[in-house]
């Protein structure tokens, strides 16, 4: 029987009498690469920072391996859309910062740092700064930053809505890769949802403000997935039911450029 890693129960958030989120409760297995969509302005990065410990939920609970967490904690790691990196660190010193934290010794710190920078695609750039990095090279940099610490969950929001087209295309694939080798489980926010489709074992959908879980979808598409997948019609009526279920909770969205959620 799979392993609950992460539990939300009850869910939700309000600041300035608007509520962002109302009562999300779902669970991410261990291992399990879940998705989560809906409509702009419906609490998905909320609740992200809300995981993470950034900011208190008004309601509900939080449960990681069976303990309830309150706030910040090296169980849970969360990558950003902009990588915002330390401009006056290498690429090497970037990542080693969370260990660096944790205290661990300077060799540890590098030998760790080293074979991160191998897994993401970085030979060669240890050295480098983050102005010398394309956008992509910047964000296997933050990624490798965020795994550095061996976080139990692995939080994304939106990790490559900054990156052109093609580039995004190539990380996420690259992104399935590390997710398979480093075993983490992972809970990924994307306004996409070709995106969320081709990485996920789960599609969470939410509704409009205040963010609900209207559905769960779960593509049936083999692993591992290459991007070829997205042509599959497995693939395409999967993204079509999302896209449904989005527009019936009346949303009104942009009809091309990947369906965006």
């Amino acid at each position: 029987m799979a392993k609950k890693k992460l539990e939300l129960k009850d869910l939700s958030f309000e600041y300035a009498s608007l509520a962002a989120l109302d009562g999300v409760s779902f669970d991410v297995e261990e291992g399990e690469f879940v998705s989560i969509v809906g409509p702009s302005g419906c609490g998905k990065s909320t609740m992200l920072s809300v995981i993470d410990g950034l900011i208190p939920a008004t309601r509900g609970k939080i449960v990681v391996d069976g303990k309830e967490v309150r706030g910040p904690g090296h169980d849970r790691a969360l990558v950003f859309q902009e990588p915002s990196l330390l401009p006056w660190r290498t690429v090497l010193a970037n990542i080693t910062f969370g260990l660096e934290c944790q205290k661990a010794t300077r060799k540890e710190a590098a030998e760790k740092a080293h074979s991160l920078i191998r897994l993401v695609g970085l030979d060669g750039f240890a050295d480098a700064y983050p102005y010398q990095l394309s956008g992509g090279m910047q964000q296997r940099v933050n990624l490798a930053r965020a795994l550095a610490v061996d976080p139990e969950v692995l939080l994304m929001d939106e990790p490559f809505a900054a990156l052109d087209a093609q580039t995004r295309e190539v990380m996420q694939a690259e992104l399935l890769g590390i997710w398979r080798r480093t075993d983490k489980t992972v809970l990924f926010v994307t306004h996409q949802i070709d995106e969320a489709v081709y990485l996920a074992d789960r599609v969470i959908v939410f509704t409009g403000r205040p963010g609900r879980v209207q559905d769960i979808v779960v593509p049936r598409l083999s692993r591992p997935r290459d991007l070829s997948v997205k042509h599959s019609r497995d693939f395409l009526s999967c993204v079509e039911r999302i896209w449904s279920l989005i527009q019936a909770d009346g949303k009104k969205l942009p009809e091309h450029g990947g369906r965006a959620a």
